[in-house]
Formats: structure tokens, C-alpha cells, sequence
């Protein structure tokens, strides 16, 4: 089952997890592996997407420039040099 697949990282994380210090951390751990999961969700090697977006995010200036470093707007072409 794919939402099965999908939810195991973080029921075998769970008691990793334990141990944030702080809401802001727990937080921020949830955001990441939230955007992780969504990347694999679109077929993109996660460590890729992630680099591809830290490097693009300082360059946006419009929403739709925004919009298009989404996981389901961005191609594996895009990603292939953070391979």
C-alpha cells in the first residue's frame, strides 16, 4: 500500500523524534521530512530536490517563480547536476 510506504520513515523515527529539544525543532524536522516525502511522492531523488531548492530559493522574486521550485514543477532534468 502506497500511504503504508509512505508514513514507514516516520514510524521507524518515532522514537529518534523523542528527542527534540523544542517545538521550533520538531517543527522544522516536520517540515523537512514533509518536503522529503512530497519529493519522493514526484519521482525526485530527495538530497537532489533539496540541494536544487536551497540553491534556487535566494534567487526568486515572484510567486510563480516560487510555484515552480515545487516538487510536482520541477523535472528530474532540472535535477540532474545535483545527482
Amino acid at each position: 500500500n502506497a500511504a503504508e510506504n509512505a508514513i514507514r520513515p516516520f514510524v521507524v523515527g518515532r522514537k529518534n523524534w523523542l528527542h527534540s529539544n523544542s517545538v521550533k525543532g520538531a517543527n522544522a524536522s516536520a517540515a523537512i521530512y514533509s518536503m522529503i516525502e512530497t519529493a519522493k511522492a514526484n519521482e525526485l531523488e530527495p538530497y537532489a530536490y533539496l540541494s536544487y531548492i536551497i540553491k534556487e530559493l535566494p534567487l526568486v522574486e515572484t510567486i510563480e517563480q516560487f510555484e515552480s521550485l515545487l516538487p510536482w514543477n520541477v523535472k528530474n532534468e532540472h535535477l540532474a547536476y545535483w545527482h
